[in-house]
């Protein structure tokens, strides 16, 4: 009484090789180096880099300037807080910069 043939001892293994060839292949693809999905975080630059930005605001410290870009938003300006390679800087657009220095100031 045969359980099995002579073919199947020659599929298992081949499955098996093909199993792991392909996670090989997988885990390659997914290690390798050059065009990651993940994004590279970003540099400080000079406060002239911002594009359209103007710096309203130079904060001593990071707390300092996010409280005031959250007092600006919450008035309806809309604000980044930016690291740049002089410190902190709060920028808004150009057509809101007079708004958010009345409100910074007063």
């Amino acid at each position: 009484m045969a359980i099995g043939n002579s073919f199947s001892y020659i599929f298992g293994p081949i499955v098996a090789l093909m199993g792991i060839g392909l996670m090989v292949l997988v885990l390659r693809w997914a290690y390798s180096r050059g065009s990651s999905v993940v994004t590279v975080p970003g540099k400080s630059g000079p406060s002239d880099s911002y594009g359209l930005l103007v710096c309203v605001a130079s904060p001593s410290n990071y707390a300092e300037g996010e409280m005031i870009r959250r007092t600006l938003e919450h008035r309806g300006i809309k604000a980044n807080l930016a690291q740049t390679t002089e410190g902190p800087k709060v920028m808004v657009w150009p057509s809101d910069e007079s708004a958010a220095a009345a409100i910074i100031s007063g």
